[in-house]
């Protein structure tokens, strides 16, 4: 997994504007978890709107700038669409309601493991994994169970939210994995059309099956959604789409982890949920191990876009 430009040349620094949309694309990523939080919905349902608007904003432009594209897709390249839009609905699934169960600390933490499910996924596909790596992700897991061990202490609820979280992140590295390979034959707007539609198709499936209302909420929800959508499902994950074109993934997959302390810092002020002291250690410790992971690893193949 080693990637072909050398470590000093994938930490290359950025650009000044290119630290100005990461930093303007962190604030937008990181308040999804305390906007999710306070949003008077159905996790589900919270998470079918922000798929499907954000497949109709995207199909606008679609329709307008590459619909000779869209027409002209071939069945090999709908399924991997299809699939990752599954796949990311399923991450949707999980780690939106997790945040019903456990605090935006401990579901972000365990949700950012994404890279480490990645890396096993790569590894499960024949690609070489360094003892680099091994070790980086041996560091965040240790991590992961010292989180759920003083989770345990706030009861079983707590627990399924941390359960919750881990299966949104393996989701999320399954659905980057698809996308991956989509992207290296669909332009990023086709495929975020019809990867938001697939996962809003799916996600209101979900809403159907389980009897959870996708309509009749507040003013001040529906606003929540849609600041949701804009945000972190539009402009966070666009500019980042934007850096990558000009900045390593190694420097975009390093600067996505401050998603973390950000999204600590949003619900804690907003929401009044600050993190107990043995949260501290364990974030620390699964950020060291992704740290490495990703500076160990090609980074493109690991995080590009926080699925959040």
């Amino acid at each position: 997994m080693n990637s072909a430009a050398s470590p000093r040349e994938d930490l290359a620094r950025p650009s000044r504007i290119d630290v100005l949309w990461i930093g303007t694309a962190l604030a937008f990523v990181s308040a999804s978890g305390p906007i999710i939080t306070a949003t008077a919905a159905p996790a589900l349902a919270i998470a079918f709107w922000r798929c499907f608007l954000g497949s109709g904003a995207t199909g606008v432009w679609v329709l307008a700038r590459a619909r000779a594209e869209f027409g002209a897709l071939s069945r090999s390249q709908w399924r991997l669409i299809i699939l990752s839009g599954l796949l990311l609905g399923a991450h949707f699934a999980t780690w939106v309601p997790s945040l019903r169960f456990t605090t935006v600390a401990s579901s972000t933490a365990l949700v950012a493991t994404q890279p480490v499910w990645a890396a096993l996924i790569a590894r499960a596909r024949g690609v070489r994994i360094e003892r680099a790596v091994w070790l980086g992700m041996a560091i965040s897991l240790t991590g992961v169970v010292v989180l759920t061990g003083v989770d345990l202490s706030l009861g079983p609820r707590a627990l399924v939210g941390d359960a919750l979280a881990l299966l949104g992140a393996v989701f999320a590295a399954a659905y980057f994995t698809t996308a991956e390979q989509a992207r290296k034959t669909v332009s990023t707007s086709t495929l975020t059309f019809g990867l938001y539609g697939s996962a809003a198709l799916l996600l209101l499936a979900l809403c159907l099956v389980l009897r959870q209302p996708i309509s009749g909420f507040s003013l001040q929800a529906w606003g929540l959604i849609l600041l949701l959508t804009v945000t972190a499902q539009l402009l966070g994950h666009s500019l980042i789409n934007k850096v990558l074109a000009t900045t390593s993934a190694t420097v975009v997959s390093l600067a996505i982890l401050f998603e973390l302390p950000g999204s600590t810092l949003i619900a804690a002020v907003a929401l009044g949920q600050v993190p107990s002291w043995g949260v501290l250690p364990a974030a620390l410790l699964i950020m060291t191990g992704l740290v490495i992971v990703i500076r160990s690893s090609r980074s493109a193949e690991l995080v590009e876009i926080p699925p959040a």
